[in-house]
């Protein structure tokens, strides 16, 4: 979760695998009841949706066997539901809202009211329930620095393309169906993106200085 910029005091993995990370702290928090996590990952969605492979955080929720895990991206997607990308989230939940804490929802509801990101979602959750905190995670000036599949997503936007990208730069010499198979694309599109990429490593080796 560090690795892609939630501010937890540990130490984070390098570019680490950002829709995994984000499934994997939605399973922690929900399952496990854990407020702060749920609170940073909140935030973090706020501040980084338009950055996330929407296709694959929809095939890593839907594949989740938790009805709990699939209920907060339902949620967070009605939350942020002018990203259009995130529709398909929406259904993930079906039935009546689910409590987020285990009891007392009802009552914290009547006296503080509710959370209004999850208003009207699959989520009661009751007001300051979950801080919404901006130094709980890096910006995005800060995150770009940092984590080379955000940068590319930031240049060429949240695609299987950008990762494609990222993978190659990692290990340029990596066969394409292995690169499909690490990003989880099809080889398609890993192979139209590792044709481009290496096109235009051919032209910066053959460039001349002064050009």
């Amino acid at each position: 979760m560090v690795g892609i910029g939630m501010n937890f005091a540990a130490q984070g993995e390098p570019d680490a695998d950002i829709e995994g990370t984000l499934v994997h702290a939605s399973e922690v928090g929900m399952e496990e009841h854990d407020l702060r996590v749920l609170s940073v990952l909140a935030t973090w969605f706020g501040v980084h949706h338009a950055h996330v492979n929407a296709d694959r955080l929809v095939r890593l929720v839907k594949a989740h066997d938790s009805a709990r895990v699939r209920a907060w991206w339902s949620a967070l997607a009605t939350w942020q539901a002018r990203d259009r990308r995130f529709a398909r989230l929406v259904a993930g939940h079906r039935g009546a809202a689910l409590d987020l804490l285990p009891v007392g929802t009802a009552f914290q509801l009547g006296r503080r009211g509710e959370d209004e990101r999850f208003r009207g979602s699959a989520l009661r959750v009751p007001r300051g329930t979950l801080r919404d905190r901006a130094d709980d995670v890096l910006s995005p000036e800060e995150l770009v620095r940092l984590h080379a599949g955000y940068r590319n997503r930031v240049l060429m936007g949240p695609s299987w393309r950008a990762d494609v990208w990222t993978a190659l730069e990692k290990a340029p010499d990596v066969s394409v169906s292995e690169i499909a198979r690490r990003v989880s694309c099809s080889f398609a599109t890993a192979w139209e993106a590792a044709q481009d990429f290496k096109l235009l490593h051919r032209t910066q080796r053959t460039a001349s200085p002064s050009a």
